[in-house]
C-alpha cells in the first residue's frame, strides 16, 4: 500500500466494563458501528481512545482487538510514540506494527517540549525513522500534553521521507491546512482534518479525509458527508456542514464521555465508564445534550440518514 484511503477516519472510543477494565467485545461493537456509517479506516489507540489512560499492555490489546476485527474491510493506524525517548519509543513502534497496523503515529507534543525547535523535533524523527526500518508512519497534533502544530515548511519535509501517511490536523486554520496539504501534493504523506469547522474547505483543498470528535456521536452524518462530498453534491453537503458545524460546538462538552453518554441515548448498548475524570454535568449542560439529540434526530431525518443503531 503505497497511499492510505481517502474518506471517513473515525478517532475511536473505547468501551470500559463497570469495573473500567478493557471491553473489548464493546471495542468490536463500537467498531461495527464505524464501518455501517462508511468509515474508510480507523484511528485506534488515540485521544479520544483514551490512550494517556491505557497501560502499554491494554494500548497494544486495543489495537490488536480493532486490526483483527477490521481486517480485509478498512486500514487502521494506531499510535506508537508516549515517550521522550527514542528507543523507548522504537520498541513500542514496532510492537504496534507487529500487530498490523497499517501506520504508526507519532505524537508531536510528545516528541518535543513548547520551547523546542522544528529542528530538534526534526532530530527525534529522524532518529526513529533510523530504527524502524520501513514502518510507514504518521504525525499526530494531539492537544495534550499540549498542541504542537506542524509548520508547512515541516510538512514538506515529512513528505519528502517517504515514510509519513498520515497526519491528524488539529489546527483549525483553513489558509494553514491549505498551505500544509499544497506541500504534500504528489506524496504519500496526506492530512486528514480533525475540525468539523474547516472539514469542507481542508477537502476541496485536497485533504484526504476528515477525523472528527463529533464522529463518535453520529458517525452516520459523517459518512453521508463524505458521500456527498464524493458525488459533488454541494449544495447539500453544504447545507449538511453548517449543521454538523453548529451542533461542533456542543460535543466537545465533556468528551469522550458525552459520545458514550449520546450513544447510550440513542439506544447503543454500551457503558458509559470512562478513565478520564468529569465534572457533574449542570442542569443546562444536561439540556444542551438533550437538544443536541433532538437537533441530531432532526437532520438525520432531513437529510434521509437512516440510523446504523
Amino acid at each position: 500500500m503505497k497511499n492510505l484511503p481517502e474518506g471517513l477516519w473515525p478517532v475511536m472510543l473505547t468501551s470500559f466494563n463497570p469495573d473500567n477494565t478493557l471491553d473489548l467485545d464493546g471495542v468490536k461493537k463500537i467498531t461495527d458501528m464505524y464501518l455501517d456509517s462508511g468509515a474508510n479506516g480507523m484511528f485506534a489507540n488515540c485521544l479520544s481512545s483514551e490512550m494517556f489512560q491505557l497501560t502499554n499492555a491494554e494500548r497494544l490489546q486495543l489495537t490488536k482487538t480493532v486490526v483483527d476485527h477490521c481486517k480485509d474491510k478498512v486500514p487502521v493506524v494506531a499510535t506508537g510514540s508516549f515517550y521522550r525517548e527514542s528507543d523507548k519509543n522504537v520498541e513500542f513502534i514496532k510492537q504496534i506494527y507487529d500487530l498490523g497496523a497499517d501506520a504508526v503515529i507519532l505524537i508531536s507534543s510528545v516528541l518535543a517540549e513548547p520551547g523546542e525547535s522544528d529542528d530538534f523535533l526534526k532530530k527525534q524523527l529522524e532518529e526513529i525513522m533510523d530504527a524502524t526500518g520501513d514502518i510507514p508512519l504518521g504525525l499526530y497534533e494531539c492537544p495534550v500534553p499540549y498542541k504542537r502544530v506542524i509548520s508547512p515548511d515541516m510538512m514538506t519535509w515529512l513528505g519528502s521521507t517517504g515514510r509519513f501517511w498520515y497526519h491528524k490536523d488539529t489546527t483549525c486554520n483553513a489558509p494553514l491546512i491549505e498551505q500544509k496539504v499544497a506541500n504534500v501534493k504528489g506524496t504519500s504523506f496526506h492530512l486528514y482534518n480533525a475540525d468539523t469547522v474547516t472539514a469542507l474547505d481542508s477537502l476541496r483543498a485536497g485533504a484526504k479525509g476528515i477525523s472528527p470528535i463529533s464522529g463518535n456521536f453520529y458517525p452516520e452524518l459523517y459518512g453521508h458527508y463524505m458521500k456527498l462530498y464524493r458525488e459533488g453534491k454541494n449544495e447539500e453537503l453544504e447545507s449538511l456542514h453548517t449543521n454538523l458545524a453548529v451542533m461542533d460546538k456542543i460535543t466537545h462538552d465533556f468528551y469522550p464521555w458525552s459520545a458514550k453518554l449520546f450513544l447510550e441515548k440513542r439506544g447503543f448498548d454500551l457503558c458509559t465508564n470512562t478513565r478520564i475524570p468529569m465534572s457533574k454535568m449542570s442542569v443546562q449542560e444536561q439540556n444542551r445534550h438533550n437538544d443536541l439529540l433532538r437537533m441530531f434526530q432532526k437532520v438525520m431525518k432531513d437529510f434521509g440518514v437512516k440510523s446504523v443503531i
